[in-house]
């Protein structure tokens, strides 16, 4: 053996000893002593057996394998939007997977591209968004997959006008200012209105706006219109002046989807698959309970009563299966957006999809 390898191993260990008793902000501090020696004492064994070989001049090529299986995760992070705030309301996560050891932790997003920015950075492991964020995603290449699909809710999003408003058709859209979060289910809604009645998108002007700073922009008559969803498009209705021109009913096939980081769902199927199951639960219980529903968001988005039932009555809920169908439908959106230039490249929506097998485990209670 090289005495000089093994005496500057010990040394080194001594060292790093010494850092972590002595630096309590060095990252070393974190680690365990006794996984740190652990460590440390098969760094130094593998060493000395390189060592060895080097001296012993052996031509032998030795091949390792990494038999290791992925740690189940001790965090959930979930995305979340105001619409979908009664998973958080009643805690049925945390119930759910804490006897697994897994604690839940909840992040408000005002739409689903920011949402989809934060899962792509790595600071969410799951969240929902409309039809279109996860397209915008996918053609900036974030790292994300389809979980689950939400159902389709056509009467939940519509166009608003001033009370006063000169509009009266969507054919009085041509060349309107007209406010939409850019990339969220409501801007596909736009497109597809805007194509029904024969109006080209260059034809009108977009203003893409957050929906808090839409719903300003609107009751300071600086937009024509606004395309919203609930619960907002019910708040504005009964307290920013606003109309109905149309909605997405006959319209609307899509509801959105539960998207996650692949690594996270590839490491951590059976959370996954206890998330969705909770979600189930939650949707079949909501559709028989909509004024229970509406009483336990009223005062967490702190709207009123009312406008929570009149948001709630309308919904329609339930969670789907990601299958080839609604893959195809979803490849005919991104499809549309490359026609109109709003993404840069196209894309093949099956690329950010799990394998069938993967599908079928996750979902089995859908």
């Amino acid at each position: 053996m090289n005495k000089l390898i093994f005496y500057r191993l010990q040394i080194n260990f001594k060292r790093m000893r010494i850092l972590r008793v002595s630096n309590k902000n060095n990252i070393l501090s974190f680690i365990p002593i006794p996984f740190a020696r652990a460590f440390i004492i098969s760094l130094c064994l593998s060493l000395l057996f390189a060592a060895c070989t080097a001296n012993n001049a052996s031509n032998t090529t030795t091949v390792s394998a990494n038999n290791s299986t992925p740690t189940q995760a001790s965090v959930f992070r979930f995305g979340y939007q105001k619409s979908a705030i009664l998973l958080k309301t009643k805690g049925l996560l945390e119930k759910r997977l804490q006897p697994e050891g897994v604690s839940v932790e909840w992040i408000e997003f005002p739409a689903g591209p920011q949402l989809l920015e934060a899962m792509n950075v790595g600071s969410i492991d799951f969240g929902h968004t409309g039809e279109l964020p996860p397209i915008f995603a996918q053609a900036a290449g974030a790292d994300i997959t389809y979980v689950a699909g939400i159902a389709p809710n056509p009467a939940g999003s519509a166009v608003l006008i001033p009370q006063n408003s000169s509009i009266k058709t969507i054919t009085d859209l041509k060349g309107k200012k007209i406010a939409v979060q850019k990339g969220s289910s409501a801007h596909y809604l736009l497109v597809q209105i805007l194509e029904k009645a024969g109006i080209k998108y260059s034809e009108i002007q977009p203003v893409f706006l957050p929906p808090a700073d839409a719903r300003a922009a609107f009751v300071k008559n600086s937009i024509d219109a606004w395309v919203i969803w609930d619960p907002f498009y019910a708040a504005a209705e009964k307290n920013a002046n606003a109309r109905v021109l149309i909605t997405g009913e006959g319209i609307t096939k899509q509801g959105g989807y539960y998207l996650a980081r692949r690594k996270y769902v590839t490491e951590n199927q059976e959370i996954v698959k206890a998330v969705i199951e909770e979600i189930k639960n939650l949707e079949d219980w909501s559709d028989k309970h909509r004024d229970e529903v509406a009483a336990t968001l009223a005062p967490v988005l702190n709207i009123d009563l009312d406008t929570m039932k009149k948001a709630t009555a309308r919904k329609q809920f339930g969670v789907v299966k990601i299958n080839e169908n609604l893959i195809a439908t979803q490849q005919k959106v991104a499809d549309k957006f490359y026609e109109l230039k709003l993404i840069p490249k196209q894309i093949d929506v099956k690329k950010v999809t799990l394998t069938p097998e993967q599908y079928a485990n996750i979902s089995q209670k859908i």
